[in-house]
């Protein structure tokens, strides 16, 4: 159902976990540049850990509406943590809670977006404490210090706006100041678009992944290798799209080489930024019914 409008039927628990769940195998088992997917392991993770996560989250996502979203991370992390001791997914954790619970808590006729923004509104810093535990949990490099409301310290603030005060150095958090600006306008339009014009999953996802990435230097590739290089990094994803991406033959040998320059034995240059807004793109387009052909929970009960 396009246009982010509520699903034709209520979604379950059930839906929605797996929905999540699968946000998370689409978007690994898609060949995008730089990243883990079947094949192509990294030094300290390969793709089976991410598997391992993706199935791990389920229960917190079933449990979002119903449960406060510090919560929800924290249980997902601290479930992923029991299954592979890298970090995998805090990103998308981080994303993929927040649009679960608004999954859970529309109104019949709210789209997931305004039920997002309500979520998001609410939220306290019983719930920061909570996000700023699971991220310690999870242990991210190249975090840095921040001159206010830092993880490692105890927060004074909601999530919301500790968010809000990251939002300029983390697109994650940048989303939860934007109401999901780039997860919905960018990430899942392009997604609905390649879908409907009949592109498979693969080549949608790969090619969404590229269209965000020319759009936003990657926050992850900026804290570990500065912001000059991100923003040639994307300059770099702009160049595969100008020849097709994955609609053309020319594009497909860029999006291969492009890949290759991406990969070094300290995965500096790694999009994982990107990689976590593609895969909230591809929930939102999961439970909303309009990734077209099959995967999709939106009118199942």
């Amino acid at each position: 159902m396009a246009g982010g409008a509520g699903p034709s039927k209520p979604l379950t628990s059930a839906n929605i976990a797996a929905a999540a769940q699968m946000a998370c195998l689409l978007e690994v088992s898609a060949p995008k540049p730089g990243n883990v997917s079947p094949g192509r392991p990294f030094a300290d993770m390969g793709f089976e850990d991410f598997l391992a996560s993706a199935v791990a989250i389920g229960p917190a996502m079933a449990h979002a509406g119903e449960r406060s979203l510090g919560v929800t991370v924290r249980d997902a992390l601290e479930a992923t943590a029991s299954w592979t001791r890298v970090n995998t997914n805090l990103g998308i954790v981080l994303l993929l809670a927040p649009l679960a619970r608004a999954a859970h808590t529309r109104t019949p006729t709210e789209g997931l977006r305004p039920a997002l923004a309500r979520a998001l509104a609410s939220t306290t810093t019983e719930d920061a404490a909570e996000v700023y535990t699971a991220i310690r949990l999870a242990a991210p490099g190249g975090l840095g210090d921040a001159p206010e409301q830092d993880v490692t310290n105890e927060p004074t603030t909601t999530l919301l706006e500790a968010m809000r005060l990251a939002a300029a150095r983390d697109d994650i958090a940048r989303e939860y100041a934007t109401a999901f600006e780039i997860t919905f306008e960018a990430g899942a339009a392009e997604l609905r678009r390649l879908r409907a014009s009949g592109h498979s999953w693969d080549d949608a996802i790969v090619q969404t992944f590229l269209t965000v990435l020319a759009a936003r230097p990657d926050t992850h590739i900026a804290r570990r290798a500065g912001l000059e290089t991100a923003r040639r990094v994307s300059t770099d994803a702009r160049a595969v799209l100008d020849v097709g991406g994955v609609t053309t033959l020319q594009g497909r040998a860029a999006v291969r080489d492009f890949d290759k320059c991406l990969r070094d034995p300290a995965n500096r240059l790694n999009p994982g930024t990107t990689a976590d807004l593609t895969a909230a793109a591809i929930f939102v387009c999961l439970v909303d019914g309009d990734g077209g052909r099959s995967p999709g929970v939106a009118s199942r009960n």
